[in-house]
């Protein structure tokens, strides 16, 4: 098949007219950002791993009353409990020495999360750091609602389209936010880049693929297409338009940052992720660092100094891309089309 035909039957079958998918980046997807990506012809998102029934619900009504494009919604499949006594000890101690923590505050109800959106009946729910159970996969084809199984691997990739489902994300190691591995141990040990990844699953499988990671212009899209993905799923590349409305800290640091300059760590959550090398992600790969304490203790550690009296501690979850350096302070809709023409003109 053809890109041109691969593309086409790809936007066809998922409610797009470009092959252009909003990375789903919990607390950096308010639904202007996703209706401006699905206005321009993609697909917006939204990262809902921290989101409790009612707030998925407001968000997608939200979304829905700016947009009537294509929409992602995106959830962590729950780690397996870790007892790690003394790692949490550690952590909290080096946190300590930031300040006082403020109080712990008790995350959504994963079962009540899944409900809640097979109730908002996006165009696709997809998942990250597993997979979904049979019949939760069932029920959402019941309702018309694609899967999308984010995978770092060939294995993963595979158990996904076995598993019944309709794409597979194929998440490069430059890619920012976190590592969508099923194991969490083995992390470090896939971080296979793009442009092996890419082609490696569409070799192998037969649902259409997703190219994640490093694409931030349209160089990046052509060269994922032509390597064998149906669309391509960008989010660092939106980060700086007004209608993400990040922290301006965390924008300003992406202006012509450096791709040595972002970092794999398990700082903010316990659980891998790339970010902006900023003091306090350097300071726990510092010699005399803690390990992280375990996912989600880690996030719940240090979401309490977020909510204390502290200096230091970094506000919000810093991620970033190896190609945040491209990304520009533009309207995310001129940044999709923008991406899209410069790949066609490539392709063409």
């Amino acid at each position: 098949m053809t890109v041109s035909a691969r593309v086409a039957a790809f936007c066809e079958r998922f409610g797009t007219t470009v092959p252009v998918l909003e990375a789903p980046m919990a607390g950096a997807c308010p639904p202007e950002l996703a209706a401006a990506v699905a206005n321009a012809g993609g697909m917006g998102a939204n990262g809902v791993v921290l989101d409790g029934p009612a707030k998925i619900a407001d968000w997608v009504a939200r979304f829905r009353a700016a947009s009537d494009g294509a929409l992602q919604l995106n959830i962590w499949l729950p780690d397996e409990s870790v007892d790690a006594p003394d790692r949490v000890a550690a952590a909290t101690s080096f946190l300590e020495t930031y300040g006082t923590p403020g109080p712990d505050v008790e995350g959504p109800d994963f079962h009540a999360q899944c409900e809640a959106m097979l109730e908002a009946a996006p165009t696709v729910v997809s998942s990250i750091m597993g997979l979904f159970p049979a019949d939760y996969v069932a029920r959402l084809h019941e309702r018309g609602i694609a899967w999308f199984a984010c995978a770092t691997t060939l294995d993963d990739a595979l158990a996904a389209q076995e598993a019944g489902a309709d794409a597979v994300v194929a998440q490069g190691m430059e890619a920012g936010g976190h590592r969508g591995t099923f194991d969490p141990a083995a992390a470090e040990a896939t971080t296979v880049g793009l442009m092996a990844l890419v082609p490696r699953f569409a070799d192998a499988l037969d649902v259409p693929v997703v190219a994640a990671g490093g694409i931030a212009d349209g160089r990046g899209v052509a060269a994922a297409l032509a390597l064998g993905a149906s669309a391509v799923q960008v989010g660092t590349a939106l980060l700086r338009s007004p209608e993400a409305g990040i922290d301006a800290e965390w924008a300003k640091s992406l202006d012509g940052l450096a791709p040595e300059r972002t970092t794999p760590t398990r700082a903010y959550s316990g659980r891998l992720g790339r970010a902006v090398a900023t003091p306090f992600v350097q300071a726990w790969a510092a010699d005399d660092g803690p390990r992280p304490a375990p996912y989600p203790q880690q996030r719940k550690l240090v979401g309490r100094f977020r909510r204390g009296e502290t200096a230091g501690v970094d506000r919000v979850n810093m991620w970033a891309g190896q190609s945040a350096g491209l990304a520009r302070a533009e309207p995310a809709g001129e940044i999709v089309t923008r991406m899209w023409d410069e790949a066609r003109t490539i392709l063409l």
